[in-house]
């Protein structure tokens, strides 16, 4: 009986983690903030910070790439106690405001690599993040939550290409509806 609890409490702890990563880097990252990161790494002014980083002493980019990223982990914080205190729009603001603070900081990372990996106890913590991430990804509980996810995905983009075609088409009934009213609004307004 008590095997099974733990069992039941190991289960729900694996699905709480899995549910968290799954915000973190399917939706939020490669939904928000991987399109900010390819925009802020197409940044020219960037390529002259890279350049600039490239001559920086690796204790110096040490020291900023920590500060960036407890900041970055600060701001989530805060965001969620907002959010959990019942300053929703307040909480989402913030946490909408840290990601690209958040982009940037893993451009500086995929940047800097080479000399944040000099250090050992750095190092280490990385390796230890990411076998984490691997034993989630290797989770039955992740691989079946993903598969669900993409098999809801798929069926919202067919619902939306069977929505966006009979009504925003050019011919649909509705789009010149809309049009017309549009229309009409503007010569209202032009009076």
């Amino acid at each position: 009986m008590l095997s099974a609890i733990k069992h039941k409490l190991l289960t729900l702890l694996q699905l709480l983690l899995v549910i968290t990563y799954i915000i973190s880097e399917e939706i939020i990252w490669d939904g928000i903030a991987r399109p900010i990161y390819s925009w802020v790494h197409s940044l020219q002014a960037l390529q002259k910070v890279e350049r600039w980083l490239g001559d920086i002493n690796a204790s110096v980019i040490l020291v900023i790439f920590v500060l960036m990223l407890a900041s970055v982990e600060l701001l989530g914080i805060y965001a969620g106690v907002l959010f959990v205190s019942g300053k929703m729009a307040f909480g989402v603001a913030l946490y909408l405001t840290k990601i690209p603070i958040a982009a940037f900081t893993f451009w500086m990372f995929r940047v800097t690599e080479s000399k944040l990996m000099q250090f050992g106890w750095f190092k280490w913590i990385y390796e230890k993040i990411m076998a984490v991430i691997d034993w989630l990804k290797s989770l039955e509980v992740y691989q079946s939550t993903i598969f669900k996810l993409k098999e809801i995905k798929k069926k919202i983009k067919t619902f939306w290409k069977t929505v966006k075609a009979k009504y925003f088409s050019k011919g649909s009934p509705f789009a010149t509806r809309l049009k017309k009213l549009y229309n009409s609004v503007k010569q209202a307004m032009k009076k």
